[in-house]
Formats: structure tokens, sequence, C-alpha cells
């Protein structure tokens, strides 16, 4: 098994999955079984698939990980613009996340790349 905290991808997810918990604090109570919770749900996706792809045996497993990371990620990303739509964040909230959304996709990017020879 391999240590996933050595990865820079890891780390950046990380701090994703906390600014996402930070910014769904601040959506409606209502949401909390909703868009609150798929959202978190999809977030923390990303990192634990991370996590789980390193500690398998194989490159080809850890691929497997990373684009299920991959699609939670996109997911994130659906649920950011329906929560401006629906006025759950502003314009400004938006631009930040989606920005860091942007970096862990790179990274991700690069690592399924780097992996998919």
């Amino acid at each position: 098994m391999q240590d996933y905290h050595d990865l820079l991808i890891w780390s950046k997810s990380l701090e994703f999955v906390k600014l996402v918990y930070k910014l769904t604090n601040l959506f409606p109570k209502e949401e909390i079984y909703g868009l609150t919770s798929q959202l978190r749900r999809a977030a923390v996706s990303v990192l634990a698939n991370i996590v789980e792809g390193r500690g398998k045996s194989t490159d080809k497993d850890f691929l497997k990980f990373l684009y299920i990371s991959k699609g939670s990620l996109n997911e994130c990303q659906c649920y950011f613009e329906l929560s401006k739509e629906l006025d759950f964040i502003k314009i400004d909230q938006f631009d930040y996340i989606e920005n860091k959304r942007g970096e862990v996709g790179f990274l991700l990017f690069k690592l399924i790349k780097s992996l998919d020879k």
C-alpha cells in the first residue's frame, strides 16, 4: 500500500472538500438533505477515491479510482451551477470554487495522463 499523503492532488482535494463544506454551510437549512448533502458527498468522493485508489497494488486499479474521482468532480460542477442558478451562492463564490475545482481537475488530469500509458 502506498501513502497518499505525498500526492499534491490529495492535499488540493482536501482543501477543496473543506471549501465545499464551508460554502454549503451558507445554503438554506431546508437543503440539508438535498443539494447540500449531494454536493458534500460528491466532493468527499473526489478525495476518497484518490485515497482508495492509491492503496491499490497496480496503476490500472489506481486509474479506475481516479476516473471515478474525475466523475465526482464533474458532478460538483453541476451542483455549483445549480447552486448559482438558485441563488444559494453569489457569482464571486461560484467563480472561486470553480477555480479550485479546476485546479483539482487539472492535477487529476495530469496524474491520469502519467499513469494511462
